[in-house]
């Protein structure tokens, strides 16, 4: 089974899906749906594109250099296995993941350590701008002309009627 690369959004596409574009110069763009086919139809630079794979490497979204991304290419030669090749490539793989998985982890939370900053940066300067509307309990407590004046209208015939029901 054969599993082509969209050229636009670098998905995979697998056998009998998606669209195959043939420019005039026999040059081949193969398009996972319809929406990258018209994406390139109208000449949008994949870079530009927040939804691409092309975007999320150069902003620094998604891991790019990643040494063991380099096992996931495609090999058109047949290999000759032996048991104890088979067994340290087993091995091997189980290694690949693993470190895979910590590059991946220290790359994510390299990315939220900024962010945590940003929030909280953001949160002080909201504080300062509206200051005035934070006010602390005991100031409150100190001049009664801070807090707001609460007016209840109770009738007579109310009140009494409340009286003589307990």
């Amino acid at each position: 089974m054969r599993l082509e690369k969209c050229w636009f959004c670098s998905s995979t596409i697998y056998p009998g899906h998606g669209i195959q574009f043939v420019r005039n110069d026999a040059k081949i763009f193969r398009f996972c749906r319809s929406k990258c086919h018209k994406n390139f139809k109208m000449k949008r630079n994949p870079r530009k594109v927040k939804w691409t794979k092309a975007y999320r490497r150069l902003h620094g979204k998604d891991m790019t250099q990643d040494s063991t991304f380099e096992f996931e290419r495609k090999r058109n030669r047949p290999e000759r296995y032996d048991r104890n090749l088979a067994e340290n490539t087993l091995k091997a793989i189980k290694k690949i993941d693993k470190v895979r998985v910590t590059r991946e982890a220290k790359h994510i939370e390299r990315r939220m350590k900024g962010k945590k900053g940003k929030e909280l940066q953001e949160a002080k300067k909201e504080l300062e701008q509206n200051i005035s509307l934070v006010k602390a309990p005991a100031v409150l407590k100190e001049d009664l002309s801070l807090t707001l004046p609460i007016k209840v209208k109770v009738s007579q015939t109310q009140a009494e009627s409340h009286l003589m029901e307990e």
